[in-house]
């Protein structure tokens, strides 16, 4: 009986090798094939461009967001800050920095529903950002109320702490000449990680643990597991810190839910109208990049998790039948329940049973030993292959930063993993008890507007 519960464990563990060496591999292969999109240097009109950006509760960090928007290489855009009924002085700095008149403007569809607005203004100082001050509804409910004042066809959704790369816009230009690609997301890199360096943001690894720690985390979130789950179409979360969309496949698929998942939520939804037509695509555009501001304690890190692992769920039962119905007709049904859900959420509990039940139950220790061994490895590759997948989008990090790089690798398989795993146990149980909880990260409060190289720590 202990051979046969054993061998089961042997089993399960295989499985759940498998996807992470796939997405190693496809990633890197996927690197061998030059986009569409940069194979002509032939200069293109700016198409008309609209991005939305919900605050709440933002005094914070939006001198940051309204300064970034400065940085942007293009000119034909619209940028909506839409203040979701914030308590704090969100709007009163808004109104401050952009010297705010009131606005005309009429809604351009009444297909989708949210709270009540109180004003719309436009800035004096610069006409292409407008304001909607309306009544807390929700992020949801703000990108919903943002579709519906969005001048153009193509909308970008952005947090209030993530700040577009001067060359992202110029990308998304050049991806969307293909007619059929209806949404998109972009990289997300951590913006604490980023230096000002002669007019220019620079990776650089002079940060607090914590926080080097996720920039690790989104190298191969980003260039490994959402490259390698685009090449196959299974592409199921376009983040909420910077998705970009056709307006009007928004307003079809009824626009974004009120969950504390909307990014999965409006992903699903548009990858379920994509599968009732022929040769429309979802894409992931590594090289259009934004900036956002990730937690810098423990606690801030373990609220934001459990959020978006009851995101997951919420999404997960939500979409389960039909997800469960096109498991082997569609991959992006196949990569999320057997990858997303059997490895990733419920493995993660497998693991921990069997693990100590062949530890104090069986008193194997040597399959314990092989089992770290393994994952160790297979980790630290996975680790690897994200930073250098990373340097070929110029996350470029000096020589003297080795060591920090390598403090990172280790640091993430013997803590950081461990921690996650815990987020992902106790966020998939806490959504059965409680789904509502939102836990809201709180902001640093740092001054990156403000910030210069060697005055940061």
């Amino acid at each position: 009986m202990d051979n046969i519960f054993i061998l089961w464990s042997y089993i399960i563990f295989g499985i759940c090798l498998i996807f992470p060496i796939f997405h190693i591999f496809n990633s890197l292969t996927s690197l061998r094939k030059k986009p569409y999109y940069q194979k002509s240097e032939i200069k293109l009109s700016e198409k008309p461009l609209t991005i939305l950006v919900p605050c709440y509760n933002e005094e914070s960090i939006i001198k940051t967001t309204i300064l970034g928007v400065g940085g942007l290489n293009y000119k034909n855009y619209q940028y909506i800050l839409i203040n979701d009924g914030s308590s704090d002085h969100t709007f009163d700095i808004m109104e401050e920095m952009l010297d705010l008149e009131i606005h005309k403007i009429k809604p351009n569809n009444g297909d989708l529903v949210f709270s009540t607005v109180k004003g719309i203004y436009r800035s004096k100082k610069d006409p292409r950002i407008v304001v909607i001050d309306k009544f807390n509804g929700g992020k949801a409910d703000s990108l919903n109320a943002g579709i519906t004042y969005a001048d153009n066809d193509l909308v970008i959704t952005l947090d209030a702490d993530s700040i577009l790369d001067e060359k992202a816009l110029q990308v998304i230009n050049r991806a969307f000449e293909d007619p059929n690609l209806i949404a998109a997301g972009g990289t997300v890199n951590v913006l604490q990680g980023r230096r000002l360096r002669n007019g220019t943001l620079k990776p650089t690894l002079k940060v607090k643990s914590i926080v080097k720690l996720q920039i690790a985390e989104y190298f191969r979130g980003f260039f490994i597991y959402k490259a390698s789950l685009a090449t196959v179409d299974a592409l199921s979360i376009i983040s909420g810190a910077f998705g970009i969309f056709k307006k009007d496949i928004l307003i079809k698929v009824g626009g974004y839910r009120k969950t504390v998942g909307e990014d999965i939520d409006i992903t699903l939804k548009v990858q379920q109208y994509k599968s009732k037509k022929t040769g429309l695509k979802v894409a992931y555009i590594p090289e259009a990049i934004c900036y956002t501001e990730v937690p810098e304690t423990w606690k801030g890190l373990y609220n934001q998790r459990i959020r978006w692992q009851k995101a997951f769920m919420d999404c997960t039962v939500l979409y389960l039948k039909e997800l469960l119905y096109t498991i082997f007709k569609s991959p992006l049904s196949f990569f999320f329940l057997v990858d997303a859900i059997f490895v990733g959420v419920f493995c993660s509990f497998l693991t921990v049973i069997s693990l100590l039940t062949i530890l104090f139950f069986l008193g194997n220790s040597k399959v314990v030993l092989i089992y770290a061994v393994i994952t160790l490895v297979i980790n630290l590759v996975y680790n690897m292959v994200g930073f250098v997948i990373s340097y070929y989008y110029q996350n470029r990090f000096s020589y003297r930063e080795f060591l920090k790089i390598l403090f990172i690798l280790f640091f993430d398989i013997f803590f950081f993993r461990v921690f996650l795993l815990y987020c992902t146990i106790s966020g998939t149980v806490q959504y059965f008890i409680n789904k509502e909880g939102w836990n809201k990260v709180a902001r640093t409060g740092r001054q990156y507007h403000i910030e210069q190289e060697g005055k940061f720590f």
